[in-house]
């Protein structure tokens, strides 16, 4: 299984984006189970949790995301988004998709970079 993170870019404040994520190889009662994320990492920070939702479709936001971004799933596709609105310069990152499968093993996309000019 793998996870394949795309579009990332480079864009103005308060311009928008959307981030996919598609998981290779993954079986449809898999997807649908897990509990799906976004993290975010900027050179010289810890990376941090922006976005999570549940298996069934509960959303948790990062308070300095709430209002502007939107995470969701398809699992007919495989694929997870983040929705990006609104955007800052404090979040340009190097972003990356994530879930836990059996409920032990951490699955990392291999991330997408987002750069907001000011």
């Amino acid at each position: 299984v793998q996870l394949q993170a795309s579009g990332g870019g480079l864009v103005q404040a308060g311009g928008s984006l959307r981030l996919s994520c598609r998981a290779f190889g993954m079986i449809l009662s898999e997807f649908s189970g897990n509990i799906w994320s976004w993290y975010r990492q900027a050179p010289g920070k810890q990376r941090e949790m922006v976005a999570t939702v549940t298996r069934g479709s509960g959303t948790n936001y990062a308070d300095s995301v709430k209002g502007r971004f939107t995470i969701s799933r398809d699992n007919a596709k495989r694929t997870l988004y983040l929705q990006m609105n609104n955007l800052e310069p404090e979040d340009t990152a190097a972003y990356f998709c994530h879930t836990i499968r059996n409920y032990k093993y951490d699955l990392w996309g291999q991330g997408t970079q987002v750069t907001v000019s000011s």
